[in-house]
């Protein structure tokens, strides 16, 4: 019997996989008391679907709040080159557990992904040990620019990703030449790391003379943010490029980047919506430390503005972990990042639960709205067609994030001993339940590389 026939004798008897029945989900439609059938990992019944449907596998929902999967679109799983530190095991089960379904990786690697032979070796890393889906960036740097526009579209690749600060060697990219270079070969969407590096070298003193952490907000001010977000952008303009800004700090930015939405879109991250300085840089040392830095509650302010006005379109959790033994270096040599992929969910609910955000603007910011920029095939909705992610929560369970909980290989999280109230219960993957009452249920991670419509669009043409 052939796949399409028995795909379609099994929908006859009404079969399905896996049934999550009783819960509220949340579909194009909105909050829906409704059940979901999966079968050969996609969605392909919702509605009141008792009795007529069985399963192999049945979620009980009934009080919790079925999501579309959570995307992370920015995470650096540090492989490879630096597992002491992070793994892709280690990072997609942190993943999971933390409710996100799919993630893509960050170019900063040793060897740094910036040929069709380095994302070819993270995608054979990744099969059979990424508990989540997951796509690689390609770094865009001057000795990759005019082949940018063919390695874009590699199966696997989540897009360009320039670094124009904090970073070294092949992928700083932070002249105008190879900028303008890189933006004009491709089409997909750029995401950009917009710190000025001549800026950041000029005030470097400042903060060596100090060795103070208090200081990292000053060193890389507002400024060092804005002139290079102003000076992407209109090296966009030029090339007809779109941008995806990433981790925007500054009110400053977030009010310049309202007025190039036809371009440009934004992302913020939980760190800098839930900390601010000096009180974190006061309680947690350099383990409040990341680039771009979290500033006062006046940047804060103005980032939460920003999501409620619809600046912002995507929340990602720029994960990236360092050891507690590099984090305890004197500053600044103490490197830069923190843990987040598994945070991001909980910390997120718990501000929807604060009334700073509804639920429904946090599935348009981690799961529709990722799919939408990026052009994601079958993600980033419940719908009937669409791949079998949820992230199923309990908003009203209350819990405490601690460093016990963290999957990272980095074992530590700037939220530890803080409680939330919202948790995930259970992560499905394209209909296969993976973590269940919040807690590893299988023991063989089903990850597989995300596909894009526009990179598969653009390769046929081609």
């Amino acid at each position: 019997m052939s796949l399409a026939t028995d795909f379609s004798h099994r929908m006859t008897r009404h079969h399905a996989d896996l049934l999550v029945r009783g819960g509220t989900v949340h579909t194009p439609n909105g909050a829906e008391r409704i059940d979901i059938a999966c079968l050969d990992g996609r969605i392909v019944a919702l509605g009141d679907l008792s009795p007529q449907w069985q399963a192999g596998e049945t979620i009980d929902a009934t009080g919790l709040d079925v999501l579309p999967g959570v995307v992370d679109s920015q995470v650096h799983f540090r492989e490879p080159g630096m597992t002491h530190k992070e793994t892709l095991d280690a990072g997609t089960r942190g993943a999971v557990l933390g409710g996100v379904t799919t993630v893509f990786e960050m170019p900063n690697t040793q060897p740094l992904t910036l040929s069709a032979a380095d994302l070819q070796d993270k995608l054979d890393r990744a099969d059979g040990r990424a508990w989540c889906d997951y796509a690689f960036y390609m770094g865009g740097s001057a000795v990759n620019a005019d082949q940018l526009d063919s390695l874009e579209n590699r199966p696997g690749c989540a897009g360009i990703k320039v670094f124009m600060g904090s970073s070294f060697g092949d992928l700083l990219a932070d002249e105008d030449a190879t900028l303008r270079r890189i933006l004009s070969h491709g089409r997909r969407r750029v995401a950009i790391h917009a710190e000025d590096e001549a800026r950041l070298r000029d005030r470097y003193e400042r903060v060596r003379a100090s060795g103070d952490v208090r200081e990292h907000p000053v060193w890389r001010d507002a400024e060092s943010a804005l002139n290079a977000t102003r000076r992407i952008v209109r090296l966009a303009e030029e090339t007809g490029r779109r941008l995806h800004i990433l981790h925007v700090s500054t009110g400053q930015e977030m009010a310049f980047l309202a007025q190039h939405k036809n371009r440009v879109s934004v992302e913020v991250t939980p760190h800098h919506l839930s900390l601010s300085a000096p009180d974190c840089y006061e309680r947690l040392g350099s383990l409040a430390q990341m680039n771009p830095p979290v500033r006062d509650k006046t940047h804060q302010h103005a980032l939460w503005e920003a999501v409620r006005t619809g600046v912002v379109d995507v929340i990602g959790s720029d994960h990236a972990p360092h050891t507690l033994e590099e984090k305890a270096k004197p500053y600044p040599t103490s490197p830069s990042g923190m843990a987040g992929v598994q945070t991001l969910l909980p910390i997120m609910l718990d501000h929807v639960n604060a009334g700073r955000l509804s639920l429904a603007r946090l599935v348009d910011l981690t799961s529709a709205g990722p799919a939408r920029l990026f052009g994601m095939e079958r993600k980033g909705r419940i719908a009937v067609g669409y791949d079998a992610d949820l992230s199923i929560v309990d908003m009203e369970a209350r819990r405490t994030i601690s460093n016990d909980w963290i999957a990272s290989v980095c074992g530590w999280t700037p939220y530890d001993g803080v409680c939330v109230r919202g948790w995930p219960m259970h992560t499905i993957i394209r209909g296969r339940t993976v973590v269940r009452d919040g807690g590893l249920c299988n023991a063989t991670p089903c990850g597989e590389p995300v596909r894009f419509l526009e990179a598969d669009a653009q390769t046929h043409q081609a």
